[in-house]
Order: structure tokens, then sequence, then C-alpha cells
């Protein structure tokens, strides 16, 4: 393995949990404001994963006071403090650019996994 796989090997973050595009997802930010620091919690849809390895992105939309915000955040950034699934949503599209277009919350279907033993 060469020395800058190794370096970008230590740079991956392993303790987010899994999500994907359509899940709703609370990611706790780290605010430094002056000398004092806080945890903002920024919660919206996945609209889109971009990227792979150190430069892996997501990006995250919700309505705020009936605008649309989206905000980009890199997946390895220590200023994420961590990142909840709130509810796992169940889309047909990689990229949802269509919810720029829409007025109000999306209704995107819950995603029930598969996990029942089906060898019983």
């Amino acid at each position: 393995m060469r020395v800058l796989d190794k370096v970008i090997e230590s740079q991956i973050r392993t303790d987010l949990p899994e999500f994907r595009v359509g899940d709703t997802v609370r990611v706790d930010v780290n605010i430094v404001e002056g000398k004092r620091e806080r945890i903002q919690a920024f919660e919206g849809i996945v609209t889109e994963i971009k990227g792979s390895g150190v430069s892996k992105t997501f990006t995250v939309r919700k309505f705020s006071q009936g605008i649309g915000v989206e905000r980009v955040f890199p997946v390895n950034s220590p200023k994420i403090k961590g990142v909840t699934v709130v509810r796992k949503g169940m889309v047909r599209r990689a990229k949802l650019h269509y919810l720029r277009d829409l007025k109000t919350q999306p209704k995107i279907k819950e995603r029930r996994d598969n996990t029942v033993n089906k060898a019983a």
C-alpha cells in the first residue's frame, strides 16, 4: 500500500451510520462563534450523495418557514459531530433534484428493510 493511501485511509470516518438518498437525517454540526462553540442540528431529506473516499459529500434539504434550504456536508469533516437517521425513505432516483420545484414538504414512502429470516 502506498503512503498516500495510508494517509487517506486514516482520514475516512467509520463512526457515521449508513444512510441513502431519500432518508431523513439529523446532522449535528459544530458551530464556532468567536470563542464559543455550540452544536446545531440540521434535519432534512438527503437529496444526493456524491464522490467517494475523502471527498464524499451529501446534500440535505429541509423546509424552514416555507422556504427550502439545502446544505452540503462533507462526510469526513471533523465539524460533523454526528448523523442520526430519523426515517428511512424509499425513492427510485439517485438524485432528488425535483424536490427543488416543490412548494411544500414532499411525501416519501418509508422503506422497510427485509431482515426477516425466510429460512424458518
